[in-house]
């Protein structure tokens, strides 16, 4: 028989031993976690319950205050357990969340992640290998060196010795097609760009102490072709023209042929920022829209964009495998030359990073799991929402569309509506947690944009959105007429 409890039980429980603190790998991480995912589950299906809509309603105090509420005592002197922890943030975080996987959250490229890179992304986080050294990651190394072969021949099909990197996203990506670009000319070298182009490769030529970029007119939100052949023309050498395929306000793509025709005249060298776009080179009904991007130096893909990846799944390709010798990089305790002389796999050139995750696994995983057909048909039925999405507005008489979709993003604004309307409007969805729209300007208006990512979007999710953002939209000045 137990001894009866104590009359006066101790004041605080006793802290747990280390004999409870389970690890995540070896033969006992599996069993452990099990209990831990379940608790996990129950918290993100109970914390998306409290929060019906996109994200929570009240706007930045009160999401901030209800985390602060559930959060605290944020590290007592005793902990509460795992199962305790797991619970209350988890679901904090969960009934606080912006959820790409509602239909109406669709401000920006922040897509829904799929279940199975997902699963594949808790793999990767129980092994915990580390990417700058073999002994660290011997078969994650080999597969992500299997991933890096596969896509660059997807993306260089003809070029013989094509690689890839995987990186944190596009701006990283960016930032490395212009560091392989001032090494390739031993100094620096003069970016041009379009007024549509991300602003990461602006940063980038900051931070890598390159001239401040010239920036060509994007008129119809495509690099204007004349100005650049003029800017090409009366500019000093060497020249890097980054084109994009993709942009982040209307996801148009730039003329890219011309392009590198400009740039192949002009001895320039060609970087295409396909963060958003690339994907679409997967996909046999949509890679023509890409047509001409392989006569690239460089690339910049996004898989956690239009790839449907927990973030981060970034790849930057190029043409050729020795641009990348400038990365080459000696650390005696990682990549001992003996060691490399012997056989073992140099890893510190495939990245800037010393430390970075094994992010080709979830990639790997979800392209065996689909399949080029499965693949492509979540792009054809994503790229099919936005299509139907643009015939909703066009036949809406109360709404107007800025252009037909080219990828995902529609922009649209209440036909009677002032910019400040639309600015109002959006702010007013996201404090009521009814909508997640972006906003953009486009032909000297702000527009609603809506980046659809969601291949499971349907007709009346499109429907309940437009509703949405009509019977939510008060026009300022409902006498004036509207002027298209």
């Amino acid at each position: 028989m137990s001894a009866p409890p104590s009359a006066h039980p101790p004041a605080h429980p006793p802290v747990q031993s280390p004999t409870h603190t389970p690890l995540a790998g070896g033969p006992t991480g599996p069993p452990a976690l099990r209990p831990l995912l379940g608790t996990v589950l129950t918290a993100l299906t109970t914390g998306a319950s409290d929060r019906p809509g996109p994200l929570p309603a009240g706007g930045p105090a009160r999401t901030t205050a209800q985390l602060n509420k559930a959060a605290q005592p944020l590290f007592p002197d005793t902990g509460t357990g795992p199962h305790e922890a797991l619970r209350t943030l988890v679901h904090a975080l969960a009934a606080g969340a912006a959820d790409p996987a509602h239909p109406h959250c669709a401000a920006h490229l922040h897509c829904p992640p799929l279940a199975v890179a997902v699963a594949a992304d808790l793999a990767a986080s129980a092994l915990n290998p580390s990417m700058d050294s073999w002994d660290q990651a011997p078969a994650a190394s080999a597969l992500e060196e299997a991933l890096t072969r596969t896509l660059a021949a997807e993306v260089f099909p003809q070029a013989p010795h094509p690689d890839t990197l995987i990186t944190t996203g596009g701006t990283e990506s960016n930032q490395l097609a212009l560091l392989l670009a001032r090494e390739k000319h031993g100094g620096p070298v003069q970016l041009v760009v379009g007024a549509n182009a991300h602003h990461s490769l602006t940063r980038a030529a900051w931070l890598l102490g390159l001239p401040e970029p010239v920036v060509v007119p994007a008129p119809n939100g495509t690099l204007d072709l004349a100005a650049l052949d003029e800017a090409l023309t009366h500019l000093h050498h060497p020249l890097l023209v980054a084109a994009t395929a993709g942009t982040t306000d209307t996801g148009q793509i730039d003329p890219l042929p011309d392009i590198a025709d400009l740039c192949q005249q002009h001895d320039a060298d060609l970087h295409i920022d396909a963060a958003y776009g690339g994907p679409l080179l997967l996909s046999p009904a949509h890679r023509h829209l890409l047509h001409g991007l392989d006569r690239a130096h460089t690339i910049t893909l996004d898989l956690h964009k239009l790839g449907w990846q927990p973030v981060a799944a970034g790849i930057l390709a190029v043409a050729d495998s020795t641009a990348l010798r400038p990365l080459a990089h000696q650390a005696d305790y990682l990549n001992a030359d003996d060691d490399t002389d012997a056989g073992i796999p140099d890893l510190l050139g495939r990245s800037l990073r010393t430390t970075r995750r094994p992010d080709a696994l979830k990639i790997a995983v979800t392209l065996k799991s689909l399949g080029r057909d499965g693949f492509a048909e979540l792009l054809e039925r994503t790229l099919a929402a936005a299509r139907l999405l643009a015939d909703r507005i066009e036949k809406h008489p109360g709404l107007e569309l800025y252009d037909r979709p080219t990828l995902t993003t529609v922009l649209f604004r209440p036909t009677d509506a002032t910019d400040d309307d639309v600015a109002h409007l959006r702010r007013t969805l996201l404090t009521e947690g009814r909508a997640v729209l972006g906003r953009t300007h486009a032909a000297g208006r702000l527009w609603l944009k809506a980046t659809l990512l969601n291949p499971h979007t349907t007709p009346e999710d499109l429907d309940a959105l437009l509703d949405l953002t009509c019977t939510h939209h008060t026009p300022a000045h409902p006498e004036r007429p509207h002027h298209r």
